[in-house]
C-alpha cells in the first residue's frame, strides 16, 4: 500500500505490533497502512463525522479488521494506555497543547504540528517526555515536521527547543526556515518596530547554517 510521503514518514517511527491511538485519522490511511504493513492495532480517532465515514469506507475496502473508529474530539472518551502510541498530525499548535494537556496520555507521542514547533517542543518537554526522532519531509511542495516523543527527562539548549535538537543538524530544514524567515523579513516595512527582532532570528539562522 502506497501512501503519502508524510505518512510514510509517520509510519517508519512507529514500531511493529504497536497498538496505535491516531488522532485526527482523517480518512484512515495511516493507520490501514500500519494494521497492514506493521500489524499494529489501531484506533481511529477524528471530530470530523464525514471524515470518519470516509475512514470507515477506506477500512471496509482495504478489508481491515483491527482499526476501531471513534467519533470524538481529541482524546476524549477514548482510554489511553502507557504503552500505546499516539499519533497526533494535521493540527495545529494550540489545538495540539489543548489535547495533551487535557487529556491522560501515553508514554510515547508522535506529533506532527502545522505550525509554532518551538512551541511544542517546550509544551511536551515540560510535560515530561524527552525526544527520541525529528524528520523533516517535503510532500507536494509542503514541508513536515514530525517529533516522537517518549516519556523522560532530557536537556535542551534555547537552540534546541528552537530549531530541534536534531533538526538543527539537518541542512535541508535550516535552509528552508532561512529561506521562509528571509521573505518574510523582506516584506516588513522599514518603520517596522518589529523589523530588528526579525533580523535578529534571521542571524541566528544564517549563524546555525554557517556552522554546518
Amino acid at each position: 500500500m502506497k501512501i503519502s510521503t508524510r505518512l510514510q514518514a509517520i509510519a517508519d517511527i512507529v514500531p511493529n505490533e504497536s497498538k496505535v491511538i491516531d488522532v485526527g485519522c482523517d480518512h484512515a490511511l495511516l493507520d490501514i497502512y500500519l494494521s497492514l504493513e506493521k500489524n499494529c492495532e489501531c484506533i481511529a480517532a477524528d471530530i470530523n463525522e464525514n471524515a470518519l465515514e470516509q475512514a470507515k469506507y477506506n477500512i471496509k475496502r482495504y478489508g481491515v479488521k483491527n482499526i476501531k473508529t471513534v467519533l470524538t474530539d481529541g482524546l476524549n472518551n477514548i482510554e489511553v494506555n502507557d504503552n500505546d502510541i499516539i499519533v497526533i498530525s494535521g493540527m495545529g499548535y494550540t489545538t495540539i497543547e489543548h489535547i495533551l494537556t487535557t487529556n491522560k496520555t501515553s508514554n510515547t507521542l508522535i506529533i506532527s504540528a502545522h505550525n509554532d514547533w518551538d512551541f511544542l517542543r517546550r509544551t511536551v518537554t515540560k510535560l515530561g517526555y524527552k525526544i527520541i526522532t525529528e524528520k523533516f519531509v517535503t510532500d507536494k511542495k509542503k514541508h513536515y515536521i514530525i517529533i516522537k516523543f517518549e516519556k523522560g527527562e532530557g536537556k535542551y539548549s534555547d537552540i534546541d527547543l528552537l530549531y530541534g535538537p536534531i533538526l538543527k543538524e539537518n541542512k535541508d530544514y535550516l535552509n528552508v526556515l532561512y529561506n521562509n524567515t528571509f521573505e518574510i523579513y523582506e516584506k516588513v516595512p522599514d518603520d517596522n518596530i518589529n523589523k530588528d527582532i526579525m533580523k535578529k532570528r534571521l542571524l541566528e539562522i544564517q549563524s546555525l547554517i554557517e556552522k554546518l
